[in-house]
């Protein structure tokens, strides 16, 4: 799923099992999760196992892939990437430095969110009337919770780049419900790449398999207004 969304020179791999015993963890990363229940130590162990496929369709060797600030994996040095996982889901997106600047990827259960206080925190007035207009339209999509997958797309684009974090009301999201495209765009200033300042990011979704899916993929010196190119 994850590979239709990202550019060609993106490398992806998922899962939709866990990695069977033994997990396969380095010893650096055995420590990580040394105290976990078992369903943790299996996704963790799995996601991770997505990743290292991936950076092995770029020609690395398997090595360990620790959480970094705030949880983000530290990634081969010149290559940028992101995982995800969920219930039944796991996938890493990887790509060399010189291809693509960021990229974000998130996936969640094709269902609503847990309760309206839920979607109260993590939409915007704009983007709740965007909700219901779509729910109308397209029941088959948990529109809501596409919103919050974006979100973390968008999250796990812009942290690298910035180092800091940004709430869900400090980006705004319009899908393109046609294309399976959105659009974040920024409400604080973003972050200067190649000397260009991003005001906003450029992502893809896609709905299947119980799941959805989101992915940014951020090229060098992409402006505003470009879209993610062909997939």
């Amino acid at each position: 799923m994850i590979a239709a969304l990202l550019p060609p020179r993106a490398a992806t791999a998922e899962l939709f099992h866990d990695v069977p015993e033994p997990l396969g963890l380095f010893p650096e990363e055995e420590r990580v999760v040394a105290g976990a229940v078992a369903a943790r130590r299996r996704e963790f162990a799995s996601v991770r196992a997505c990743a290292r496929r991936a950076l092995g369709s770029l020609g690395l060797p398997p090595a360990p892939l620790l959480p970094g600030p705030r949880g983000a994996p530290r990634w081969p040095d010149g290559v940028v990437g992101s995982m995800t996982h969920c219930q039944g889901y796991r996938a890493a997106a990887v790509a060399r430095r010189t291809d693509l600047v960021a990229i974000g990827c998130d996936a969640e259960p094709n269902a609503p969110l847990p309760s309206p206080d839920v979607l109260e925190l993590i939409s915007l007035p704009q983007e709740r009337v965007w909700l219901r207009e779509l729910a109308a339209r397209r029941p088959g999509v948990s529109w809501d919770r596409l919103l919050f997958s974006a979100k973390e797309s968008v999250y796990k684009t812009w942290f690298p780049l910035t180092g800091r974090p940004l709430d869900f009301d400090e980006a705004v999201i319009t899908p393109d419900p046609s294309a399976g495209t959105f659009r974040a765009e920024l409400l604080v200033p973003g972050p200067v790449v190649d000397g260009v300042r991003i005001t906003a990011f450029e992502g893809r979704w896609r709905v299947g398999n119980g799941l959805v899916v989101t992915a940014i993929g951020l090229r060098p010196a992409q402006h505003t207004t470009s879209g993610p190119g062909p997939a």
